[in-house]
């Protein structure tokens, strides 16, 4: 019976094996190795957990370890030792723990070939690490003390498609071309709560995502955007714009799609292209609105008809300013897409944050409950608040 049940668990442990693309000797090598501080499971033997352990220095990792998660602990320093190992890792996790610039031995990170995935949010950090693993896909630092980005630190990135440096420290003369150059391959960028008062200069040409929320930003040059041809999810909530500091076709750009201007000081609706789909001015000063401000064609040029050349905003917030119903009907007019075309077509136009407005502006899609006529009737009354 003991043979059996041995024979089992033999053939058990192969099955797993085989699961997971491991030769048995790595198999065993790495349960073996397994620090008596971590987890690491049968089933995903690449894995080794060693989160919320209370741990303030990293345990020797096994060598075949693909996935290290590590966050939620008390570490200060990124031993070279422990990971000395671990040279096969994927995706390291170091968020919530207290890891500084000085408790990051040299040569670290760079050492780490195939490493993808980095985070190391929430952590000491004054400045970003140097030098970063070449093949970086995803590289998260945010909720650190980061005013500073080493000359070169990006240089050989050329792979990388997310950076997260919100909540730092980070000033204007420390984003600049020179310190981002490498980032030929950037997707999305995440600036948000620093202490930038300019739009950063020399973002990669690549950039699809732009985040600059909660920022002291007054203005954008004239042609900002040129630079950026495939921007198209622009952030800039929480800022200090003003329409004196906006030049008139700065928005006025295909390529966005989503523009966000909640919580500035703008007193004019902007510019926008055909091509927007959602739109926030929410809580700004703006006074009035109409279809010579806000529509991107001539009211004149357009028909009742949905087609290729008509606006396609389809989301716009307006609360929290000086507006007062009615909406304009040339604006509803401008918008086609605001009408509803079936069951998964749908509008959202909030201009003041009454209870009967919220109603009638947040079911969706609104065409369940109401027609279109109806709707637009509602929304374009003075009664409507």
């Amino acid at each position: 019976m003991a043979r059996l049940l041995n024979t089992v668990f033999i053939l058990c442990l192969v099955g797993l094996v085989l699961t997971q693309d491991m030769k048995y000797e790595e198999f065993m090598t790495q349960i073996q190795a397994c620090p008596k501080e971590c987890t690491c499971p049968l089933n995903f033997p690449r894995a080794v957990y060693c989160d919320n352990k209370g741990l303030k220095s990293i345990p020797n990792i096994p060598p075949h370890t693909w996935y290290l998660y590590l966050q939620n602990n008390l570490i200060e320093v990124l031993s070279a030792e422990a990971l000395r190992n671990a040279t096969q890792l994927r995706w390291l996790n170091l968020n919530r723990n207290k890891i500084s610039s000085e408790g990051m031995e040299k040569g670290v990170l760079g050492a780490m070939n195939d490493l993808i995935h980095l985070y190391i949010d929430d952590n000491l950090l004054t400045s970003v690490p140097s030098p970063l693993p070449v093949n970086l896909e995803n590289l998260s630092l945010s909720r650190n003390r980061i005013s500073k980005i080493p000359v070169g630190v990006f240089s050989q990135l050329n792979k990388l498609n997310l950076l997260d440096l919100q909540s730092n420290k980070l000033m204007d003369d420390a984003v600049t071309e020179v310190s981002l150059k490498g980032l030929t391959n950037l997707v999305q960028i995440n600036l948000a709560k620093n202490q930038l008062s300019t739009m950063p200069i020399g973002l990669p040409a690549t950039t699809t995502q732009l985040y600059l929320d909660g920022n002291n930003i007054e203005k954008i040059p004239a042609g900002y955007f040129k630079g950026l041809p495939r921007v198209a999810f622009l952030r800039l909530n929480h800022n200090k714009l003003a329409s004196s500091g906006l030049p008139e076709d700065v928005f006025n750009v295909s390529s966005i799609l989503d523009l966000q201007l909640s919580h500035n000081q703008l007193t004019e609706v902007p510019h926008i292209s055909s091509g927007l789909e959602q739109l926030h001015l929410d809580h700004n000063m703006i006074k009035s609105v109409s279809s010579s401000s806000v529509c991107p064609v001539s009211i004149e040029s357009l028909d009742d008809s949905v087609n290729e050349s008509a606006p396609r905003l389809r989301y716009l917030r307006l609360d929290g300013n000086e507006i007062k119903p009615p909406i304009p009907r040339d604006v509803i007019h401008c918008f086609r897409l605001f009408q509803c075309k079936g069951l998964h077509e749908y509008f959202l136009i909030i201009i003041q944050p009454s209870r009967r407005t919220r109603k009638l502006c947040t079911q969706r899609p609104y065409c369940r409950w109401f027609n279109t006529l109806s709707f637009l009737k509602e929304i374009t009354s003075p009664t409507a608040t």
